[in-house]
């Protein structure tokens, strides 16, 4: 059996030792996460895969007049559909979002700038990302993936100082 160079490396993965190894008491302020790029309910779905060519990003949330987030578009998704012709350019964005699931039993998950690391590692386990916002849930400050979380622990170096 070979060994693959990816087995042998001195770097830990993310996924591997307990979350206050991997993370030391950091925060998602720490991840150094872009500003959030989100769009209105009542954009043009044209002016959103405009945006979107031009940006990286995954998943673009989508906010109400009142900016609460009501859910987001799958980027990928979106730009095959237009690929291939299966959308119209004057749909609201709305038509084409996925909603979130508010789940009274539950309650919403608070991700925040000071949120530890480990809380939004666990919130990542069952989502595909986390909207950061401020306290009072007004703004949409960020989005936070499992991917930012593993290029933090690849950056930081854990157990390396």
């Amino acid at each position: 059996m070979a060994t693959t160079l990816a087995s042998i490396s001195t770097v830990p993965s993310a996924g591997s030792g307990s979350p206050s190894d991997k993370y030391r008491g950091a925060v998602v302020e720490d991840l150094q996460l872009p500003p959030a790029f989100s769009l209105q309910q009542d954009q043009r779905l044209d002016k959103a895969i405009e945006l979107a060519y031009d940006r990286d990003f995954s998943h673009i949330p989508i906010l109400s007049r009142e900016r609460r987030p009501l859910g987001y578009l799958d980027v990928a998704q979106l730009k095959s559909k237009w690929e291939a012709g299966a959308v119209n350019a004057d749909d609201s964005v709305l038509t084409h979002t996925t909603k979130f699931k508010r789940n009274p039993k539950n309650g919403y998950t608070l991700i925040t700038p000071l949120t530890p690391l480990e809380v939004l590692e666990q919130f990542l386990d069952s989502h595909l990302f986390a909207l950061v916002t401020d306290q009072s849930r007004k703004f949409v400050l960020a989005v936070a993936t499992r991917q930012d979380l593993d290029n933090f622990v690849t950056r930081r170096g854990r157990g390396f100082y």
